[in-house]
């Protein structure tokens, strides 16, 4: 397999996206919501209940907003991996691409790195800007400087990367086997109740320290090798070819 052909054909699709308003917005609006809305949030909570004992609860909080940027490195792909393939055969865009002598291997590592590049460039500023926030809200109820911390680097760096993967190899099992943009959308959407789950054990009270952010890691890691697995196996070309007319 040639990466440097896989990496033209996710240079080719990046460019596509950039003139889609609907996939720019989504890579914009939810990572700054996430990052300026729960620093604002926080601000709200210390307003209604003081800063005398936040550290007891304030820790918690965080580290459960901060597990929104793994959703949403599940969210933001899904729109950009289900285009890739539905949307390009539906604009007849795909079959050109599909009828050049790039294997299929390379073809699908080319639309898989075409939505993971963008998603996780917008999921890490997004985060930067969150830890430089929420420090500034919460330093002084706090004590100290809450970020960075380990939480946060296995969050945005190790679950984030292998949630959007979870994700775009999800959703590019759901598109080899649709024929429209939002029907492969809709059925991807089953992607994101364990990582709600997830979220609402944090806010619960159930520690995501880093030990079992480790394991659901490891967790993610056999998911995401078993998709690929699948995903090369759904993904051909002749078959998209002569069924999708």
């Amino acid at each position: 397999m040639r990466l440097s052909q896989a990496w033209l054909i996710a240079r080719h699709d990046i460019g596509i996206f950039r003139t889609k308003r609907g996939i720019l917005a989504g890579l914009v609006a939810l990572p700054l919501g996430v990052s300026v809305g729960f620093p604002a949030l926080i601000v709200y909570i210390l307003d209604q209940h003081g800063s005398a004992d936040a550290g007891s609860y304030l820790p918690g909080l965080i580290d459960a907003f901060g597990f929104w940027f793994v959703i949403g490195a599940a969210m933001l792909p899904t729109a950009i991996a289900a285009y890739g393939i539905v949307g390009e055969k539906v604009e007849r865009s795909l079959e050109p691409l599909l009828s050049t002598p790039s294997t299929d291997s390379e073809i699908l590592l080319g639309k898989v790195l075409a939505a993971f590049v963008p998603t996780m460039i917008a999921i890490w500023a997004g985060s930067v800007l969150y830890q430089v926030l929420v420090d500034a809200v919460t330093r002084s109820a706090l004590g100290y400087l809450y970020y960075p911390n380990l939480e946060i680097v296995l969050l945005v760096f190790v679950l984030a990367p292998l949630a959007a993967l979870y994700a775009i190899e999800f959703s590019i099992v759901v598109s080899a086997r649709v024929t429209d943009v939002r029907s492969g959308q809709q059925y991807s959407g089953i992607i994101f109740l364990p990582l709600i789950f997830l979220y609402i054990a944090g806010e619960i009270g159930y520690n995501l320290d880093p030990t079992v952010l480790a394991y659901i890691a490891l967790v993610f890691v056999a998911v995401v090798v078993g998709l690929f697995a699948v995903s090369r196996k759904t993904f051909h070309r002749e078959e998209i070819l002569t069924r999708w007319k």
